[in-house]
């Protein structure tokens, strides 16, 4: 008999409260498992009856400093950790509950989240989960930047990074499903950011609610957290957690591979965007185990 992957929630609900890193502001965040073809959906506690937001690319409004969904005049912000661990963990239905505009930073990486639903356990649901199945190469370049997706059986993600700086230079890492462990490999990276950046930042009122504590800080030469890196290469599977997050507001998961050089936000979502409209690229359905 042919099996096929199944959709996943939470068992039960988990909460937990923390900062925003740009907006500075305590928020209260609750997971609640939902039932299946839900998705992923935000709901802002604090603006009673404004509609669920859902985590698909359509409802993107912004991009520049971290992902933001909006929709009738509501926003929900720094999904992309979250959804990282969402997509890691391969859950496909659960409702975010937040009292602010902003999902707290935690530690800057996705563990917190991925331990706190590890915790509480996954339960697979009656339906068989879908796939964007990729079945020709789709290709985005913007100068010296790339995301590729190509076909493949289950799903791999490579991520490739380039800074001109002593401390990180040319890094890569692949992430594939089957085989690594997204809470062990992945989760723990933290975001990272230079000191001169982050200074403009705290000039124009942002980054507000970043610290040594959420995020790594680069001087020129240095590290200033004094308990130093997690991984050796921290810094590019950091840039693999943010990846999943960003494929993730595809609302399905992917079968195939994809491969980032140099990428952020922007040009993972001009991506999706562009795989969205190459219908003949990709097939949705089950995929089997």
């Amino acid at each position: 008999m042919t099996k096929y992957y199944l959709q996943k929630t939470l068992s039960q609900h988990v909460s937990i409260s923390g900062i925003g890193v740009h907006s500075g502001k305590q928020s209260q965040l609750t997971i609640n498992p939902a039932p299946q073809n839900h998705g992923i959906k935000f709901r802002r506690t604090d603006l009673p009856g404004t509609h669920d937001i859902q985590a698909l690319f359509k409802l993107v409004v912004d991009t520049s400093l971290a992902t933001v969904l909006g929709t009738n005049g509501a926003i929900v912000s720094t999904i992309e950790h979250l959804m990282a661990c969402f997509a890691g963990l391969g859950i496909d239905n659960a409702l975010v509950e937040i009292n602010d505009y902003e999902i707290p930073i935690m530690d800057g990486s996705a563990k917190i989240f991925t331990h706190l639903i590890q915790d509480t356990g996954l339960v697979e649901q009656a339906a068989p989960k879908h796939f964007f199945i990729i079945k020709k190469p789709i290709t985005v370049i913007d100068n010296d930047k790339s995301v590729i997706a190509t076909p493949e059986p289950g799903f791999k993600i490579t991520c490739n990074i380039d800074f001109d700086h002593p401390l990180i230079g040319k890094q890569q890492i692949t992430f594939d499903r089957e085989k690594n462990d997204f809470e062990k490999e992945i989760s723990h990276a933290r975001t990272f950011g230079f000191i001169k950046d982050i200074e403009l930042l705290k000039r124009f009122s942002l980054g507000k609610g970043g610290s040594l504590d959420n995020a790594i800080i680069i001087d020129k030469d240095r590290i200033l957290n004094e308990e130093g890196l997690r991984y050796p290469d921290e810094f590019v599977r950091h840039k693999l957690l943010d990846s999943l997050g960003d494929f993730s507001l595809l609302g399905m998961p992917i079968q195939g591979h994809i491969v980032t050089h140099k990428s952020g936000h922007t040009l993972n979502h001009l991506f999706i965007k562009t795989f969205l409209e190459d219908r003949d690229a990709w097939e949705t359905g089950p995929a089997k185990m």
